[in-house]
């Protein structure tokens, strides 16, 4: 078993980051970027510090081409690698893609394992090694830095594997990748794979060995940082962890494993951390692929605190409940939800902070206003608290009375009825290029908002007859980022209610600023 270093003595070993966002990561169904979107990206992976960005594939398609060469004009820092199978065609389309670059590297790879042999492509055991020497040379013939790829390498019979990438070490290789392709290791197999390669393999100790882990039994994460104990020094990752099937290893959860666990490690890479939460949203952004509340260092969730236990120990003591600070990652700080789970002396605690002071009887009656509220709604933000303080009914705004949505296959159309804010009601109409669309634009109409939504998400909550749909919003007002969501059987009814939902939010957010200009104006 690994010992823990002694963070006073030792020294972080370097740990190259491989982002291939631009290339597996875009893989993934529904992902994929234009050239000016992956120009986007490959800036704000050089902000971060990754070692190399992989920008594509470029036999596969002229607009990797086009990406390849758009991204080597634009991003000079990073290594800059290339996708290509180990065939001359492939190689010679990536050599002319990686024209430009300050530092190109051409990154081959070949099937290795008994299965991808015999039925991807059929060849014998030494048709694979003479392939691999003489793609590697030829490669390397065009450029110094050349990387090789074991493919389905943790499932490939552990001597041939061996032989394999000596032959590569041989043709010149300076960086052998060793991928988990299907995500079917585990880490002990992959920290042990790893020693074993570069104890036995002649020059095994003159090049870099890379880790490329998939997740498809959620263990990529782990198994990167298996290798990097089995003597890796490079990962290769994607932001998010997009990638095929179940994806890549997430480079903001390896990143901050190694960060937080430095000591047991004894690892570090270079990125600048801080950046992780603006980098994961912007990938989010270009491919519409959003991040669950609950994903690991960049999720809403991450660090956010309902349970009124855990409010209590985060109010004493930060670390009671966090392991890292979110400013660390790129969030502005940790988040206190309140909502049904929550205790008084979270709710307290927020009142104070909007300069409301209670005594204890005053603290039972707000407190008994807000767990009604929780009731209505999921989550109870700053405006509501202000409302129950000054006894008004916490969530008033624009209310639907009535709608009615068709599409014939053409343009849909929406017709909604509101009660708004003082009672009266209000009716619009619009048309859109479909019912949802529609709906959404009678309601801009019936409101005057505007809303630039981030998100918009519908899914179904329970089982059976009972199942109700449930949809969620998320509109950005500047800094600030308001959500919210809306229950029916009808999901159509549930995106009006949810609109609505988030829509009154904003109105209440934006009161305070309307209030305070009006004073301003009348002092002036």
């Amino acid at each position: 078993m690994n010992e823990p270093a002694d963070p006073d003595v030792a020294v972080a070993t370097p740990i190259r980051i491989f982002d291939t966002t631009l290339r597996d990561g875009e893989q993934s169904p529904g992902c994929s970027m234009t050239p000016q979107q992956k120009a986007v990206m490959a800036r704000a992976l050089d902000a971060l510090g990754v070692d190399a960005i992989e920008t594509g594939f470029p036999a596969s398609s002229e607009a990797d081409r086009e990406a390849a060469r758009l991204i080597a004009r634009e991003v000079r820092r990073p290594t800059l690698a290339v996708l290509s199978r180990c065939l001359p065609g492939d190689i010679e389309a990536s050599v002319r893609a990686l024209e430009g670059a300050a530092r190109p590297r051409l990154h081959v790879f070949l099937s290795t394992s008994p299965l991808h042999r015999e039925h991807k492509l059929r060849m014998s055991k030494q048709q694979v090694v003479d392939a691999t020497a003489a793609s590697v040379a030829l490669a390397r013939r065009h450029v110094d830095d050349v990387e090789f790829s074991t493919e389905d390498g943790t499932r490939t019979e552990r001597d041939f594997l061996a032989e394999v990438v000596g032959a590569a070490i041989a043709a010149g290789a300076t960086t052998i990748n060793v991928p988990d392709t299907l995500g079917y290791a585990t880490p002990d197999e992959i920290r042990d794979l790893f020693r074993f390669l570069i104890a036995t393999v002649p020059g095994a100790r003159d090049v870099v060995f890379s880790a490329h882990c998939h997740d498809d039994l959620g263990l990529a994460v782990a198994n990167s940082l298996a290798a990097i104990e089995g003597g890796a020094r490079q990962v290769e990752c994607t932001v998010n962890g997009i990638g095929e099937r179940a994806g890549n290893c997430a480079v903001e959860e390896l990143a901050m494993a190694l960060k937080v666990r430095g000591a047991w490690y004894g690892a570090d890479t270079a990125l600048d951390t801080r950046r992780l939460v603006a980098t994961s949203q912007l990938l989010t952004r270009l491919t519409g692929m959003q991040v669950q509340r609950n994903k690991a260092v960049v999720g809403a969730n991450a660090f956010a605190h309902e349970s009124g236990i855990h409010q209590h120990g985060m109010l004493r003591h930060r670390g009671t409940y966090e392991i890292m600070r979110p400013e660390d990652v790129g969030w502005s700080d940790s988040k206190m939800v309140l909502g049904r789970h929550s205790g008084r002396a979270a709710v307290s605690h927020r009142l104070r902070a909007l300069g409301y002071a209670l005594d204890d009887a005053e603290l039972d009656t707000v407190f008994a206003a807000f767990k009604a509220l929780c009731e209505r709604q999921r989550v109870v933000e700053d405006r509501d608290l202000e409302a129950l303080m000054h006894g008004e009914v916490a969530g008033d705004g624009y209310r639907l009375a009535a709608m009615t949505v068709s599409d014939r296959g053409g343009r849909a159309s929406a017709q909604v009825e509101l009660s708004d804010p003082d009672g009266r009601k209000v009716t619009e109409s619009a048309l859109g290029d479909g019912p949802v669309d529609a709906l959404f634009a009678a309601l801009s109409a019936a409101t005057g908002l505007a809303l630039a939504l981030e998100s918009y998400q519908v899914h179904s909550v329970g089982l059976g007859a009972d199942a109700r749909g449930e949809a969620n919003l998320s509109v950005r007002d500047g800094d600030a980022v308001h959500e919210g969501s809306g229950t029916s059987r009808d999901v159509i009814e549930a995106s009006a209610l949810a609109w609505l939902d988030v829509a009154n939010r904003l109105l209440r957010a934006r009161a305070p600023r309307a209030d305070a200009a009006r004073r301003d104006t009348a002092h002036a």
